[in-house]
């Protein structure tokens, strides 16, 4: 086998891969699209028709195969925000879970006397 051969198969493969990723992502962004506002579910940034290219689609699962027609494993996240989740989930798998990440649940319930407070009148 020549490496023109060899060439031309690799371009064909990768081709298909890029029509493959191209076909399901289409899918699932115009859905998402139309199900979800406009809007980075993180840094809350408006996008419009002329800068909607840097709106994203994440999966909260970080499973791009898992796309449930109700959206519930999207959200749509601007270029920034998305880069910054996947960046902490490759932190999560390359370092584990840190005990700065894990925040105890908050006790104090600031309403937990009004009832003997409104008895008292």
């Amino acid at each position: 086998m020549s490496t023109h051969q060899g060439q031309s198969k690799l371009d064909k493969v990768l081709a298909e891969a890029r029509e493959y990723k191209a076909k399901r992502e289409s899918g699932y962004r115009e859905k998402a699209l139309k199900l979800y506002p406009w809007i980075c579910g993180r840094c809350t940034r408006e996008f419009t028709h002329s800068n909607l290219r840097e709106l994203t689609v994440h999966h909260r699962d970080h499973n791009h195969d898992n796309n449930p027609s109700d959206g519930s494993n999207w959200e749509l996240l601007c270029l920034y925000c998305h880069d910054n989740e996947h960046a902490k989930y490759e932190e999560l798998i390359q370092y584990g879970p840190t005990s700065e990440t894990q925040v105890e649940a908050a006790t104090y319930n600031p309403f937990a006397e009004l009832k003997n407070m409104m008895n008292k009148k």
